[in-house]
């Protein structure tokens, strides 16, 4: 089976998204860090790229509100750093 490189990138992003999830869960990574809120805009990003070449459009809706979240996170957090 060989996947085409969208299909790859979206694996990434799915990664990406485990991860970071892991890594809040083990209490390695706080919901309120930047890093947290990026890694999953990155992870959503990924994955919709993917979906850009195949198509689906409940899995586009959970990664554009996924994406949305994770950008109002890192807002959140830039405000709150501009703030102190």
């Amino acid at each position: 089976m060989t996947l085409a490189w969208y299909n790859i990138l979206g694996t990434a992003g799915v990664a990406t998204i485990v991860i970071t999830y892991i890594l809040l869960q083990t209490e390695r990574l706080r919901s309120d860090s930047l890093y947290y809120s990026l890694l999953n805009a990155i992870g959503a990003i990924l994955i919709l790229i993917s979906l850009y070449f195949e198509f689906n459009f409940p899995s586009f809706v959970v990664e554009f509100f996924w994406l949305l979240i994770s950008l109002f996170g890192i807002g959140k957090y830039l405000r709150r750093k501009h703030d102190r």
